[in-house]
């Protein structure tokens, strides 16, 4: 056998190629070796590795899988990485993808078009294998790209108006209608929502389920109890400020994500509302961070980290075999009642009636 030992002083990165020749085998056995493949020899696979390690073989960048030349690199865009709930998910799709021997891009969009279709393209460029996105916008052109070069897409927590992309995601009409059916059933009747921008399939579905809720109770919609921004703290300030102006007066609110919760919660806090007391609270996603006066949050938990590895999953299905038909994964949503929506006092429902 050849000896091809690395030169440690060398910036020339080492090839799969002189790893297969140090090991004595071919260079696809190398690769189902790095793939975490079971159907290499355990003899050769041990070859491999020796070799590996002699040579300080590195995956490169590109990770190009030897097996039909395919990218061994899937992209994954968030839009908020500061999000405990996209942490989450994040962890779920890195595991699935280290399982299969794929390398993992992040790109975090902040809900930014421009920055999440500069991503796109960067991905693109770079021939991913696969990439699953959180679309900041129901309509999504820069998809296109990714299509164009055959590269599979998996939509995870939010779908995109187009047919033909898979979507990992929970029943977000029916979460938000059970948690303002709760609401109702608690007593409240003057419940207002502060819940994400239009573009956004999510903020939409939300605000549908909290529709009808209303309607089923035959509580007529009042649509100045209802305040839309973006998913972050300054929304929740910003809607509890504008709906405590509301008369009759605002009795508890449906928030559509956790940082619009934590902002609501803050300006509540600052109004000298008391919780549950003055206004109930039910959010979407767990809160993990202070918030005033600790009090315990009702909320609509969603398997943040399964959708991520459903996602990862369903991608991989779309790599293995390409002509599958789009499908609608739909995870089950929780709701977990806590002392942030507790029954409204019958003393107080009375008098509202008087």
């Amino acid at each position: 056998m050849a000896d091809t030992k690395h030169d440690p002083q060398s910036h020339k990165p080492v090839t799969i190629r002189e790893v297969a020749k140090q090991a004595g085998v071919s260079m696809a056995t190398v690769s189902r070796v790095l793939n975490g493949s079971n159907t290499v020899d355990p003899q050769l696979a041990a070859r491999v590795h020796t070799a590996i390690e002699a040579l300080k073989y590195e995956p490169n960048r590109a990770a190009r899988a030897l097996a039909g030349s395919r990218s061994a690199l899937l992209g994954l865009l968030v839009s908020d990485i500061q999000n405990p709930f996209f942490m989450d998910l994040m962890r779920g799709v890195e595991e699935v993808s280290q399982e299969n021997g794929y390398l993992l891009v992040i790109c975090n969009t902040t809900e930014d078009p421009q920055k999440e279709a500069q991503y796109i393209k960067i991905l693109a460029a770079e021939s991913v294998a696969g990439a699953i996105i959180v679309p900041s916008r129901e309509r999504l052109d820069a998809l296109t790209i990714l299509q164009g070069r055959n590269i599979p897409i998996v939509t995870v927590d939010r779908r995109v108006h187009d047919s033909s992309i898979d979507a990992v995601l929970v029943n977000n009409a029916l979460a938000a209608k059970e948690a303002t059916a709760h609401l109702i059933g608690n007593g409240y009747r003057r419940i207002g929502i502060i819940t994400g921008p239009r573009s956004v399939t999510t903020a939409n579905e939300r605000i549908l389920g909290y529709h009808q809720a209303l309607q089923e109770a035959g509580i007529v919609y009042d649509d100045s109890l209802k305040y839309r921004g973006p998913f972050r703290e300054e929304t929740g300030e910003r809607g509890i400020q504008r709906l405590l102006q509301v008369d009759p007066p605002l009795e508890a609110v449906l928030t559509a994500n956790n940082r619009i919760t934590v902002g609501a919660l803050r300006a509540l806090y600052a109004s000298q509302k008391r919780v549950p007391a003055d206004i109930a609270i039910v959010g979407f996603d767990e809160v993990r961070w202070a918030i005033p006066d600790l009090i315990s949050i009702t909320t609509v938990t969603q398997p943040a980290y399964e959708l991520g590895r459903t996602a990862a999953l369903r991608l991989l299905q779309n790599l293995r075999q390409p002509n599958l038909s789009r499908q609608e994964i739909i995870l089950q949503h929780q709701l977990l009642v806590r002392a942030s929506s507790q029954a409204r006092p019958v003393r107080d429902i009375l008098t509202d009636l008087t």
